[in-house]
């Protein structure tokens, strides 16, 4: 059984730095984003339709990260790929640093350092999956992408919370359940 894709594929007027899309997203964090319509007022973030206009790809990486944690190779077919799998490892990332015994509270301070930490971007020597990422042209790509990933990490820190502490102050168990999964045996 193959992998999932992303749907963002078929995308043409996006902008790549390197070889990955910088894609529009629903945020409120600033960034070099095109920012998406908010969702309405009738629709839960984590009941987004993939018809929706609102429908970004943070959306899409929380929604098939636990079908595709199970993979150990994916074959990329494209920028919007290479998104959905920084974000999946982002994820698992964040997903270790959330405990059990965590409030909400805590587990949003221990995501939202860790999105604001320093981070490797694709060219540089401690980026994991150097052979599946371009680097950026120049200095001024790299800080678009430094700012753009910035801006993902960040979004997706917030809603992963939203979904793990849906039930209240103590995290999914269902969700930490997939701690220790490596996607492609990689780590961010």
């Amino acid at each position: 059984m193959p992998a999932y894709h992303s749907i963002f594929l078929q995308d043409q007027d996006v902008r790549i730095i390197g070889n990955i899309a910088l894609l529009p997203l629903r945020t409120r964090t600033r960034g070099p984003a095109y920012a998406l319509p908010p969702l309405p007022a009738s629709t839960a973030a984590i009941d987004v339709d993939p018809d929706s206009e609102s429908y970004d790809p943070l959306d899409e990486v929380l929604s098939l990260f636990r079908a595709n944690t199970f993979f150990r190779n994916f074959e990329i077919k494209g920028p919007a790929d290479r998104l959905l799998i920084y974000g999946i490892l982002f994820v698992s990332e964040c997903l270790g640093k959330v405990r059990s015994t965590m409030g909400s509270r805590e587990a949003e301070k221990a995501l939202l350092n860790a999105a604001l930490d320093q981070f490797s971007i694709p060219g540089d020597a401690s980026f994991p999956l150097n052979q599946a990422f371009e680097a950026p042209k120049d200095r001024q790509d790299a800080e678009t992408l430094r700012q753009y990933l910035s801006q993902v990490r960040q979004e997706l820190a917030m809603r992963l919370l939203q979904r793990i502490y849906m039930g209240g102050e103590t995290p999914s168990k269902w969700w930490l359940s997939f701690t220790k999964r490596k996607f492609m045996g990689k780590s961010l």
